[in-house]
């Protein structure tokens, strides 16, 4: 099943495809903040609702902004693939920001 498509489909047949994405944002503030309770209690059912309707939001926003979120993602994987740096507590950093501390 292509969930990206089902998703599209279901906004279409409600009309958000043609509503304002700034509804979208404070939607997804929302749910990643869900998402951070969800995390810090480790109520993992929380963790995969809060993650689906993640996927959902950005979904429907990337819809009313004219984008496919297989793009943007297609994108951002493309840009990331080939990138060198080094884990610091936990947090990928890039190598150019890693040269930038010593400035």
């Amino acid at each position: 099943m292509d969930y990206v498509k089902s998703i599209e489909a279901w906004a279409k047949n409600r009309g958000l495809d043609k509503s304002s994405s700034d509804k979208q944002l404070i939607k997804l503030v929302e749910e990643v903040g869900e998402l951070a309770e969800a995390h810090n209690k480790e109520w993992r059912d929380n963790q995969i609702d809060s993650l689906g309707d993640i996927f959902v939001v950005l979904t429907i926003y990337a819809l009313q902004n004219g984008l496919r979120i297989d793009d943007c993602v297609k994108e951002a994987y493309n840009t990331i693939k080939d990138r060198d740096g080094k884990i610091i507590d936990g947090v990928f950093v890039k190598k150019s920001d890693l040269e930038g501390e010593n400035e």
